[in-house]
């Protein structure tokens, strides 16, 4: 497989000083799996343009690691027309160019971190083609699950002087923040609550998070805030390693403003790095929009808001933007999920007799909110908005008493027409419990009744879960003879007495 890698790759792969420590990884993977590393004629040129002729040539003497590609494609048909109306100067065309190669399929892959170039390669259909650095580790994780140590990543909540300060992981931040000096800062938070994520012994992610009162001063953020119980993200930073750390942390942040009744959360932050560019996309991603500046001595910093209010409208078409909040108007589903796949796929629905230890949130089904459900069910008329119930399957002889109602899934997409093998393992591997084999015997169960795939976002927990010997008495599931073996609608009501059960004291 021949992968092309953007200019900005190879510049901050070859860079004396780390920039973007994801590069790492990713090169790490290419190697693993032994892909044709390329490069672009136009590429070479670019670097070749730098002012310090020593550094032109260290560079040049590194690329020659890199498959230079010879020739490059005719630049012509569809992708220059949208060339014409995207491209604003000389770089952008050269981008243009280099997407080229992978929508004329001379290469099969393009990595890069530049947003013009993903928005082109959508209006090309080819985005499946194109990858950001965090993507494309996913993708390669999820694909080859047998050179992956899962055991080596773990969520952890430390106390900020059991984080080692001295890690480079921390340099970016000393960077951005000499106004106090950042280093001041962390220690005097040495016995506040910091949640951290550590790869191979090396810190790969970290977050602070704390709450603040209506009364709290705004003067350096403009427009400036009206007065609310707010979350603020102090210090957010992941590195791309494609375990979907970002999301499990997005869940620990939206759990905290649940528990803390906050109606806001905002975070201010740098864009110059990319992780950071990566980290507001992520946060656009799940609803959080931009306020304004706000203005330091260490520079100009975005302000991103959430609204936290519950009784926001709820976005049905795009869940994500309002999660984690539900709508009373949407369709309510309950279905079951074996005990073998339940806290594998629902991390944080522990029952009394599993260990937390066991289910370690290391894997990256286990981290994402965005989650896969196979099914074939003869109910399949679910839509983007609805409601899902997922009831653990009990144990075999006591099921009414050990079969309970756990969580609550908002669905995010339904995709039933799959025309092959291949498309069904793309669309399930990354975010499913089941493996390459089990998903192929899942395919093939019944050639005349093919699986179908239910995207949704894992919501919450129900603190208390009722059994099914409640869910009978109740109504929820009249007839412990016909369980529901796919989904099966439940009425509004149903879900209201659920919920009255589970929360209350």
């Amino acid at each position: 497989m021949r992968i092309l890698l953007d200019t900005n790759i190879i510049i901050h792969r070859e860079a004396s000083k780390v920039i973007n420590p994801d590069i790492g990884y990713l090169f790490q993977w290419l190697d693993k799996l032994k892909l044709e590393k390329c490069i672009h004629p136009l590429t070479v040129e670019e670097l070749n343009r730098n002012k310090d002729a020593e550094t032109v040539k260290t560079m040049n003497i590194k690329i020659g690691n890199y498959h230079l590609l010879k020739t490059q494609a005719p630049f012509e048909g569809k992708i220059v027309e949208i060339s014409s109306k995207i491209d604003l100067n000389g770089n952008d065309i050269n981008d243009s160019k280099i997407l080229n190669e992978v929508y004329q399929g001379r290469v099969d892959i393009l990595i890069s971190e530049d947003k013009k170039i993903h928005t082109k390669a959508q209006l090309l259909n080819i985005s499946e083609k194109v990858f950001k650095i965090d993507a494309f580790l996913e993708k390669v994780t999820a694909e080859n699950p047998a050179l992956v140590d899962y055991k080596i990543l773990a969520v952890k909540k430390l106390y900020f002087g059991e984080v080692k300060l001295a890690d480079p992981f921390f340099d970016s931040f000393r960077e951005d923040y000499q106004y106090p000096p950042f280093d001041g800062w962390f220690n005097k938070k040495s016995d506040e609550i910091s949640y951290v994520c550590f790869q191979n012994d090396v810190l790969s992610a970290f977050l602070f998070i704390k709450i603040e009162n209506e009364g709290e001063p705004y003067s350096d953020i403009a427009p400036p805030f009206v007065a609310k119980k707010r979350l603020k993200i102090g210090t957010f930073k992941v590195t791309s390693n494609g375990f979907k750390i970002g999301e499990r942390f997005l869940k620990i942040i939206f759990d905290n403003a649940l528990k803390q009744k906050v109606t806001e959360i905002y975070v201010t932050i740098f864009d110059k790095r990319p992780e950071q560019e990566r980290l507001i996309a992520l946060l656009e991603e799940w609803g959080f929009k931009f306020h304004g500046i706000k203005s330091t001595k260490n520079g100009e910093e975005k302000v991103y808001v959430k609204d936290f209010n519950r009784d926001t409208q709820i976005n049905l078409e795009f869940p994500k933007l309002t999660y984690p909040f539900i709508s009373k108007e949407s369709n309510v589903f309950i279905v079951p999920i074996y005990q073998a796949y339940h806290t594998e796929l629902l991390p944080d629905s522990f029952l009394r007799t599993e260990s937390p230890k066991d289910f370690v949130e290391n894997e990256p089904h286990r981290n994402a909110l965005s989650k896969v459900y196979i099914s074939r069910s003869y109910e399949r008329n679910l839509k983007s908005g609805d409601r899902i119930v997922f009831y653990r399957t009990g144990d075999p002889g006591n099921a009414i008493h050990t079969g309970v109602a756990t969580t609550v899934g908002i669905v995010e997409s339904v995709i039933t027409d799959i025309k092959d093998e291949a498309t069904f393992l793309a669309l399930c591997r990354k975010r499913s419990v089941f493996s390459d084999e089990e998903l192929k015997k899942h395919w093939n169960y019944n050639k005349y009744s093919r699986p179908f795939i239910v995207n949704f976002l894992y919501s919450f927990s129900y603190p208390k879960r009722p059994n099914l010997k409640w869910l009978n008495d109740n109504g929820v599931i009249p007839d412990i003879l016909d369980m529901p073996r796919g989904f099966r609608k439940i009425s509004q009501q149903d879900f209201i007495n659920i919920a009255n059960y589970s929360f209350r004291q």
